[in-house]
């Protein structure tokens, strides 16, 4: 499924959050939102999965508007993973990640067997399983990263928003997760602050700044350390990874700069 934002702008109290920002994510692609603190890019995905209604602009899934489809159509073609997606009661895993099967349910409809074999694959795909029958509230910060996830994943949908999704992984989840999102099929848009994995984990990238797109394409050509420089005020040296090929920041310390 495609997903395009068209010239979307979001007013908060008289203050511009995002800039007629157009952006369009292929069928299937992964595409990065990256860019500083306050950037605009959380508030860019709050648009597409519903959460916030933007002041202009539209997005499009497939090319139908947003506003126009049924909550329970995009409720079930659009799974989010969001920095404030926390659990507050102590449901159990299996219980969480069962959450993402609510889409597709009429009422208090129970599991079937389908939809059971779909959370335990997800738990055990997100290294969760053996997690199962633990509150969630008893959980590391990661261990909770990597539920939530399997949550988005169990509903099945078409497009994945990811804001954040890497935060307290420990380095093994972080590259399992964006391997799992290169694989995935999906059509994936994800906010990532490490640059590094950026490059590495996304077909396409999208930098904001004060709200505005200032560049886009394939990680190659839009990470130069001249943008570096402009975009997060960091002196950077760009180098080939020696496996992939894939650019990697090397980051100047230098705190006379």
């Amino acid at each position: 499924m495609r997903l395009e934002l068209d010239r979307l702008s979001v007013v908060t109290d008289g203050k511009a959050l995002v800039r007629e920002l157009s952006l369009d994510v292929p069928d299937g692609q992964v595409v990065g939102l990256v860019g500083p603190n306050g950037s605009g890019k959380s508030t860019a995905l709050r648009c597409v999965y519903r959460a916030l209604r933007p002041t202009s602009g539209t997005v499009r899934l497939d090319g139908e508007e947003l506003p126009r489809l049924p909550l329970r159509h995009t409720a079930r073609a659009v799974a989010a993973m969001t920095q404030d997606g926390g659990v507050d009661f102590d449901f159990t895993v299996e219980e969480v990640v069962a959450l993402g099967r609510a889409p597709h349910l009429r009422g208090n409809q129970a599991l079937g067997d389908r939809e059971r074999d779909l959370c335990a694959r997800a738990m055990d795909r997100l290294d969760i399983g053996h997690l199962a029958h633990r509150g969630v509230l008893t959980l590391s910060g990661g261990e909770r990263q990597r539920v939530l996830l399997a949550r988005a994943l169990v509903q099945e949908p078409s497009i994945l928003v990811l804001d954040e999704p890497t935060n307290h992984l420990d380095v093994r989840h972080q590259v399992d997760l964006l391997s799992l999102l290169r694989g995935s099929g999906l059509t994936v848009l994800v906010v990532l602050h490490d640059l590094n994995l950026a490059a590495a984990a996304c077909d396409r990238l999208g930098v904001l700044s004060r709200g505005r797109l200032v560049a886009s394409g394939a990680p190659a050509d839009v990470l130069t350390p001249q943008l570096v420089d402009d975009v997060f005020g960091v002196r950077a040296s760009v180098v080939p990874h020696p496996l992939t090929g894939d650019p990697q920041l090397l980051y100047s310390l230098d705190p006379t700069r």
